[in-house]
């Protein structure tokens, strides 16, 4: 667990340059992290030099220069950072979703009689989905769990999708799944 405490704005920043950074690999420029947060430019470097103080980010150089996460920046979003990680699939209005990952899914007032919720842990951008929105997650590795619901609302300080879940799909012991 990381003893780092950052702001809501600080925790934005650095989750935008992990998603990007996990698309490209390369340096990620300080424009291109303000237009995935709507903020200044300005701004982010600011905030940059104190994610450099806190170690979090190491900043490139030169014209393909930028930013780079730090694998204590992946310690302090609480991101686990794995070179194979088993594929869970995400659909978004019936289309596949590919440059996500599911991180966790957490179930939450599974209690409640009429309202069930699914709090989706994704790595990568989801700035595309929006409320009630049709979203598949799964089936997922071990126990080919389908959830299926409306996007009810969403976290992106900690890229959180949360869902109103319409059905759940989990086949029996012995049964094989047949999708």
């Amino acid at each position: 667990m990381s003893s780092i405490e950052l702001t809501p704005s600080q925790k934005k920043i650095l989750r935008a340059l992990t998603n990007l950074h996990k698309e490209s690999e390369d340096a990620i420029k300080g424009e291109d992290i303000a237009e995935q947060v709507d903020r200044n430019p300005g701004t982010i470097r600011n905030q940059m030099q104190s994610l450099k103080a806190l170690q979090l980010v190491e900043g490139v150089p030169g014209p393909k220069g930028g930013y780079k996460p730090t694998a204590a920046a992946y310690e302090a979003l609480e991101i686990q950072q794995m070179d194979d990680p088993a594929s869970v699939p995400l659909e978004h209005e019936g289309e596949s979703v590919d440059d996500v990952i599911v991180e966790e899914i957490d179930l939450s007032s599974v209690h409640h009689p009429e309202l069930c919720r699914a709090e989706i842990h994704i790595q990568g951008t989801i700035d595309g989905i929006s409320e009630d929105d049709a979203v598949v997650v799964g089936p997922t590795p071990l126990s080919k769990l389908v959830i299926e619901g409306r996007l009810d609302g969403k976290d992106d300080t900690n890229n959180i999708l949360i869902l109103r879940i319409e059905d759940m799909i989990a086949p029996g012991p012995g049964e094989t799944p047949d999708h």
